[in-house]
């Protein structure tokens, strides 16, 4: 939708939207979570007895994303299949 000018400058609006997220707390979240080390610290109560050289993820970064979407409200480990794939627990990871 076109809106006219202001200052020689087009007005539109467009509601596609492209890639929309609510969670944005989950910055502040993800970073007083590196300024605490909470998670890493939660991190080491598990004892890893998988084959390491199997191993594709660590501990820390398979508690990281569950500890979040917890905390973001997505109690329900399907939500997390969805959410793995969003930019939120993406930029949370590294």
């Amino acid at each position: 939708m076109k809106y006219g000018e202001v200052s020689g400058r087009k007005v539109v609006a467009d509601f596609g939207g492209g890639t929309i997220i609510s969670d944005a707390g989950a910055q502040l979240l993800g970073a007083a979570d590196r300024a605490l080390g909470l998670t890493e610290r939660f991190a080491r109560c598990f004892t890893d007895a998988r084959a390491s050289h199997l191993v594709e993820h660590d501990v820390h970064s398979l508690v990281l994303p569950r500890v979040a979407g917890i905390a973001l409200g997505y109690e329900d480990l399907v939500d997390h299949d969805h959410l793995r794939h969003g930019p939120v627990l993406a930029t949370l990871a590294g």
